[in-house]
């Protein structure tokens, strides 16, 4: 069937429209859930005990680097999930570098803590 030309570019208009509605859906579905499980994982993280004490020396690999609020960057590594924030690395660590740190105090609601490096292995 021929349909003139004003219609195919109108149909062709709309594929492209509800392709974008299905990807922009997608996205949204996609960042609620991840939100959701953000907030399990942290109210998980309020009913346990941490795993390190404070004092404790750790050794745990980089997840990633945040930035701080007063403007230094810090490494976040885990032990036993329980997120830690180690604090005077220099600036050539890298997400997987191994770091020795002491735990020196953790935050109100005892979900983090923040740790001092003392090395890097």
């Amino acid at each position: 069937m021929n349909l003139p030309l004003e219609t195919n570019y109108l149909l062709a208009i709309g594929v492209v429209v509800l392709g974008l509605l299905v990807a922009a859906l997608a996205w949204r579905l996609r960042s609620l859930s991840s939100s959701g499980a953000s907030k399990r994982a942290h109210e998980a993280a309020q009913e346990r005990e941490p795993p390190v004490e404070k004092g404790d020396v750790i050794e745990a690999g980089v997840e990633e680097l945040t930035d701080h609020h007063s403007g230094r960057e810090d490494a976040l590594v885990k032990v036993e999930g329980f997120v830690v924030f180690v604090t005077d690395i220099p600036d050539d660590v890298e997400p997987g570098d191994m770091l020795r740190a002491k735990v020196l105090s953790f935050n109100r609601e005892g979900t983090s803590a923040s740790a001092k490096l003392l090395e890097r292995l």
